[in-house]
């Protein structure tokens, strides 16, 4: 606990802090029940139409607040190391290490923990728990709702998007404590291109992950998934198990290969993402205040969610080399020891930033058209997507389907045993 007297000496900088806010122009209603850090940088908080309500406690020397945001409406946040977009609303909980843009916004009760990154106009209502989660523009979230280590896309507009109903679970932490388990809800080439039918996961239900669910979909309230649902334009009735006991082996790693594949595909997903936030995103951020900023965020939350895939997928192909169990075959055997062998050229396929580029023709023929589109026309980034005519869409969506696939290939060239991987 902190003794009466050192509270004494850092209360007059917290307020020093809120005054200087205070005269920046930021509404503060009830000044004194704020508690902003000593690493606070104000020059990175906007002094343009922000609001900070009651109880709101701001730490980090990464956090940024841009303009009309909201902090605290309905009940206290904490807010650390987050990177804030414009009018975004934060309306009650816990945000960390997490980057939210042009309208985002989460109700009271929000959990958000690291590497979590909401675009522009998607959102939660309320009791909502987020953690290297990635939700593409105008995705809905209901309430009371566990949703991490996975990202969802789809939809066109705030009339018509991708939406998790109330009462939804991700799960993420299989029975032998594993959490390789990042499930695809649409995917990046497509859904950057803001042009695919939306996604609609029916409340009261969850997914098994690591699994993959297409365009289109629709699951019945109350289902959960199980498997990868990658054809699109599907009404899903979920089967529950059927009742009973039965034996249970640790450690079997029964779908050894699908797990290892999903974990695959989604860090190809996220190098994709990031291929698009350097080259086609940077551009529309740099003209906003604090835009270096948020699309340095972007880029750390990126790299953060790689490193925690790599992570879990690392722990995963100790404790498989490891097991003996009799249910596996041959083949399953073989496919454990070349991930256990292979983990260290794996990260550096994904981390390699001096890698060749294989896909720098596709990429300039698409960026050709792009800049085309959007010459001389001043734009937001919403805007300008949705503007792309169709044939300079499908450059794009070439040219990140073969971020993909590159990656996919060259992990598939490593082990023998998941070579379909890169068919």
């Amino acid at each position: 606990m902190v003794p009466e007297e050192e509270k004494m000496k850092l209360q007059p900088a917290c307020l020093e802090k809120v005054a200087r806010l205070i005269e920046k122009g930021v509404r503060i209603p009830n000044p004194l029940t704020l508690d902003i850090g000593d690493e606070v940088r104000l020059d990175q908080i906007s002094g343009d139409r922000v609001a900070i309500y009651p109880g709101c406690r701001i730490y980090g020397e990464g956090t940024v607040i841009s303009a009309g945001a909201r902090i605290g409406q309905e009940g206290p946040v904490t807010i650390d190391n987050c990177r804030i977009g414009p009018k975004v609303e934060l309306k009650g909980g816990y945000f960390s290490r997490s980057v939210f843009l042009e309208g985002a916004s989460m109700g009271l009760g929000a959990q958000v923990r690291e590497a979590c990154i909401l675009e522009e106009e998607a959102s939660g209502a309320h009791c909502v728990g987020l953690k290297h989660t990635i939700l593409f523009p105008f995705v809905t979230l209901g309430s009371l709702i566990n949703f991490c280590d996975c990202l969802m896309a789809g939809g066109t507009s705030r009339q018509n998007h991708s939406e998790v109903g109330s009462s939804y679970i991700h799960f993420n932490f299989t029975p032998d404590g594993d959490k390789t388990t990042p499930s695809l809800i649409g995917d990046v080439p497509r859904g950057v291109m803001l042009r695919e039918p939306p996604i609609f996961l029916g409340g009261h239900g969850g997914i098994v992950g690591p699994l993959r669910v297409g365009y289109g979909n629709v699951t019945a309230a109350g289902s959960i998934l199980r498997r990868d649902y990658p054809e699109g334009n599907k009404l899903i009735l979920g089967k529950a198990p059927v009742g009973g006991v039965r034996g249970f082996v640790p450690k079997a790693y029964v779908g050894f290969s699908h797990i290892v594949k999903s974990n695959i595909l989604y860090l190809a997903n996220l190098t994709a993402l990031e291929e698009w936030y350097r080259w086609v995103r940077k551009d529309f951020l740099e003209s906003q205040e604090f835009g270096p900023l948020m699309h340095d965020g972007l880029m750390e939350a990126l790299s953060a969610a790689k490193r925690e895939r790599l992570k879990r997928l690392q722990a995963m192909a100790e404790k498989a080399h490891a097991s003996t169990s009799s249910r596996a075959g041959a083949q399953h055997v073989e496919a454990k020891r070349e991930l256990h062998e292979k983990m260290a050229l794996i990260e550096e396929i994904f981390m390699d930033k001096a890698a060749e580029d294989r896909t720098a023709m596709d990429r300039e023929q698409f960026l050709a058209d792009f800049s085309r589109s959007t010459e001389g026309k001043a734009t937001g980034y919403i805007q300008a997507i949705q503007a792309l005519p169709a044939d300079a869409r499908a450059k794009g969506v070439r040219w990140l389907d073969q971020v993909v696939a590159t990656l996919c290939v060259k992990v598939a060239g490593a082990i023998s045993s998941l070579r379909s991987l890169g068919e």
